[in-house]
Order: structure tokens, then sequence, then C-alpha cells
């Protein structure tokens, strides 16, 4: 390979179009190439027999199909599989597997840490180091349709992503955009719009960005009904406050025709989980275009938080669905494997702790 070396993987089709095209070759190749990849998870130019010989070459000597190194994989009792992935200098991104009767869902890890420091994530309280390329998001979803094969009836069954791994997926903005439109090209892995999740704490500006750059999916990370709280387990909404966070989800689903929002809200043992809690909640959501996933505290090294009972999450539950608000508790998984929702963790070196949203020299938010 030599030193400017092409970087064709994770390109939006007409992105790689561009790049053929500064090679003097049409635009149809971008097309081949991108069947190559993701339909066929073919990597080497050798063995992509419809395009040029002279073009195999080329791409043979100068382009960049390296995927992500696989540092260690753990799999959990309940068929969730973890995988730690290099990301230079020592650090380790962290993506799972979660297969599912009628789907399989990968999660996905869009930086290495997370700068918005959530008082309840283990990968806020790693602090942040960089942003990852699109290379690196969609060389994820690579490694694992190879490291898990094909089904019975020859499809992967990799159905659904979730920008929900390690990072603010919006914070990473460009990157994460483009590997959208690889996901849901029929050029690329030809993914359902609904079956691609963006996941954000509320980055209202890329937030309303988003909804004019693609329309997947949308999750919200809402975790609490007022602002005094959220300040306290959410450092981004010191910036960006539930009010104008909710008017931007809202403009979301006027402006991509979305069907509903899922506002996630991890309930913690006597913080954010009482029958006001909860009434506040569905003075924030109800009559809107909108859902939320209730999930159960997953416990990591130093916390100080603690998961509500089984008997209060079902309260909860129960209180939000009788007033006609739509709610799901989510199903721990992988939790014995540290790969449930907020427990991923990987490795980050040269960190930078301060927060999103908080000003240097400020304590670091806690409940």
């Amino acid at each position: 390979m030599t030193e400017a070396a092409l970087k064709p993987l994770g390109l939006p089709k007409a992105e790689l179009e561009q790049l053929f095209a500064t090679l003097g070759e049409k635009p149809f190749r971008a097309r081949q190439l991108m069947r190559w990849l993701y339909g066929r998870n073919v990597l080497d130019p050798v063995a992509m027999t419809d395009l040029s010989t002279a073009l195999r070459e080329r791409l043979a000597e100068q382009a960049d199909f390296s995927l992500p190194t696989i540092h260690a994989h753990e799999a959990s009792a309940d068929g969730t599989r973890k995988w730690r992935l290099a990301a230079g200098g020592g650090q380790l991104i962290e993506t799972v597997f979660i297969p599912e009767v009628a789907r399989g869902t990968l999660c996905v890890s869009s930086q290495v840490g997370c700068a918005l420091d959530c008082a309840f994530c283990a990968t806020g309280q790693q602090g942040f180091n960089r942003n990852l390329g699109v290379a690196e998001i969609i060389g994820q979803v690579l490694v694992a349709r190879r490291e898990l094969g094909l089904d019975a009836e020859g499809r992967s069954p990799v159905t659904n992503i979730v920008f929900m791994g390690m990072g603010e997926p919006l914070a990473n903005f460009r990157p994460v955009v483009q590997a959208c439109r690889v996901l849901l090209d029929d050029f690329g892995f030809g993914l359902s719009r609904r079956r691609v999740t963006v996941s954000t704490s509320g980055i209202v500006p890329q937030l309303r960005r988003l909804a004019r750059e693609t329309n997947v999916a949308l999750a919200v990370s809402l975790h609490a009904p007022d602002d005094t709280l959220r300040d306290r387990l959410v450092p981004i909404n010191r910036r960006y406050p539930i009010a104008e966070l909710l008017d931007a989800c809202w403009e979301y689903v006027e402006l991509t025709n979305t069907w509903t929002v899922t506002f996630e809200y991890v309930l913690l043992a006597g913080v954010n989980d009482s029958p006001g809690h909860a009434d506040a909640l569905v003075g924030l959501l109800g009559g809107r275009p909108a859902k939320v996933n209730l999930i159960p505290f997953n416990p990591f090294p130093g916390t100080r938080f603690q998961r509500s009972s089984p008997e209060v999450v079902d309260a909860f539950r129960r209180r939000l669905l009788g007033a006609g608000l739509r709610a799901i508790t989510r199903r721990t998984r992988g939790d014995d494997i540290a790969a449930a929702c907020g427990q991923l963790a990987g490795q980050v070196e040269n960190r930078v702790l301060v927060p999103l949203g908080q000003k240097p020299g400020q304590p670091r938010c806690d409940a």
C-alpha cells in the first residue's frame, strides 16, 4: 500500500463515485465496489471479478480495506456477543450483538470514550479521546457480520444497527451520517430506515441538522423529567434544556415523517423512579409521537447508583401506560460480560476529562 492510500471503506455512494472519477473511472464502478464490500463481504480487490484487471491491481496496491482488529471477544449466557476492537494507540472500543427471535441488533460505537459524562454510564466515566472515522464505524458492522457468519437461509443475522455504543453520535456528526447513508443504500447494506437508529443525549443544533441529512429512527437519552434532575444526570442538559430538546425532537418527526421518537429512561433507585417522576414524564410526552424505553440500571465498577427493583420498574411502566403513554421495559442482555446498556467502557487513553456542556474547573456531575 502506498503512503497516499485510497480510503473507500464507508464512503457513501456519491462520495465513492467522486473518488473513482479522480481515478479516471466511470461512476458505476462505485456501485460495483459497494456490492462486493457490503453485499458479499469481500474486501480483497483481487477477488472482485467484474472490475477490470487494471483497477483491481490499483485498488490492491493503493486502497485501504483493513478492518478493526479484534482484541478480545466475549459471549454471554443469553447469546449476546461483545467484541473489543483496537482503535490505535492502545485504545479499545466495544461493539455488541444482541440476538432476538425476529431480529439481530448490532450496537456500534461512534467515539473512543465519551465527553458527555452522564453519571450512570460507564463510557462517560472513561473520558474522551477522539471521534471514530466512517471506515471505523462501518468496519464494526463488517467485523460482526464476518464473525457471525450466515444463518441457515444464507443471510446475515445482523438486521438492525443502533448507534448506542461508546460515544455521543451527534458529536461525531459527519462520519455518523456517512455511515447511515451506507447502511440505508441499496448498494450498501440495504437496511430500512426503521432498522437504523441514532441515539443522542441531546446536542440540539446537531439534532436539527440531522433531520435535514437523514431520516433514520431517533432515540433520545432523557433519563429525567425535569431540568434540575437532568442537569445532574446528563450534563449536556445545562446547555440544551429539556424544552429545547423536545422542540428539536418534534421537528425531527415533522421533517422526516418519522412515526415516533424513542425516549430512553434508565431507572435509578431512589433517584428518578418515583410515581411523581412518572407523572412528570407523562406531562412532557403525553399526546406526542413518543415511546418510552424503560431501562433497568446496569451497574459498573465505581458507580454509586443502584437498580430500581422489578416492582418499582413495573409500577413506573404501568403508571405511564395508564396515562396513555406508550412504554416498554427493555430486557437486560449481556450484563454478565459488561455488554448491557451503559456498561461499555473499552479502553480510553490520553483522555479529555472536561465534559461537553461543562466548563473547565466545574466539578464532575453526579447525583
